[in-house]
C-alpha cells in the first residue's frame, strides 16, 4: 500500500522545512508527500521545493485545503499532517502496520507537546486518553483514513472549525480508530501565544458547545 502525506499550508515558512524533512524517509520507499496551500504569500512554496511530489493551489480553509489534497492523491492510506507536526521516520511502517487487517479503517497518533513546560506532559496525556476512551481524534494526532472511505464520506466537511471532530463522528460509524502509541511531536505555538490555561479552557468550552449543536462556523468566530 501507498500513503499519501496531505499537509495544508499558510504562511509556514518557519516550520514547514522541518515536518517535510521527516517524511523523506518515507518519500523515498515510495510514498507521496502533498502540499495543499491555501494561498500563502510568504517563502512557504520555496521551503517546499524538492521535498513534496505535489503542490496543490486551494482556496483558504483547512478543511477545504485537505479535500484538495486529497483529491489528487494517489495513495491507498491518507496521512493528514499539519504543518506544524512532525511524526517518527518510520512513520509510514507503523501506519501500514496498523493498516495491513482489513477491519482496520482508520487510526491516529498519539500526541506529544514540543514545549519543556512539565504542564504539557499532563495536557498531552489527557489528549491521548480522552481520544482512546472516545474514539475521536484531533488534527494535531495525524489522523490516516484508507482513500476508499475518505471518498465514501465526500472528505471533510466543509466548516471553518472542528472539521477533524466531524470526520472522526462520521468514521466512527465504520470502526474505532486504531490508536497508534508512537508519538506525533506537534508545536506548542498556539498554547505559549494565547496562554496554557486559557487555551485549555478555550478548547474544552468550543469542543462543549460544538456537542451541544453550536454550529462550527459561529465557534470559528470565538476561536478567533
Amino acid at each position: 500500500m501507498q500513503i499519501s502525506f496531505i499537509i495544508p499550508t499558510l504562511n509556514e515558512e518557519t516550520i514547514v522545512g522541518a515536518t517535510l524533512q521527516t517524511l523523506q524517509s518515507s518519500r523515498e520507499r515510495g510514498h507521496e508527500v502533498i502540499i495543499a496551500d491555501g494561498g500563502s504569500n510568504d517563502g512557504t512554496l520555496v521551503a517546499c521545493t524538492e521535498l513534496v511530489n505535489h503542490v496543490v493551489p486551494s482556496e483558504r480553509g483547512r478543511a477545504r485545503q485537505m479535500n484538495a489534497g486529497a483529491a489528487v492523491a494517489h495513495g491507498d492510506v491518507l496521512l493528514f499532517l499539519h504543518a506544524d507536526t512532525q511524526l517518527p521516520a518510520d512513520a509510514d511502517f507503523r501506519v501500514l502496520t496498523a493498516m495491513a487487517g482489513e477491519e482496520t479503517v482508520w487510526g491516529r497518533f498519539d500526541i506529544r507537546l514540543a514545549g519543556r513546560n512539565p504542564v504539557y506532559r499532563l495536557i498531552e496525556s489527557m489528549i491521548n486518553l480522552r481520544s482512546r476512551v472516545s474514539g475521536i481524534a484531533t488534527g494535531d494526532q495525524a489522523i490516516f483514513v484508507r482513500r476508499s472511505i475518505f471518498r465514501t464520506l465526500g472528505g471533510y466537511s466543509d466548516i471553518p472549525l472542528m472539521e477533524d471532530i466531524a470526520i472522526c463522528r462520521a468514521l466512527k460509524r465504520f470502526a474505532r480508530p486504531c490508536c497508534l502509541r508512537v508519538q506525533a511531536v506537534t508545536s506548542c505555538r498556539r498554547w505559549e501565544e494565547r496562554g496554557i490555561l486559557r487555551t485549555i479552557i478555550l478548547m474544552w468550552c468550543l469542543r462543549l458547545a460544538y456537542a451541544l449543536g453550536v454550529s462550527a462556523r459561529r465557534l470559528a468566530g470565538y476561536y478567533d
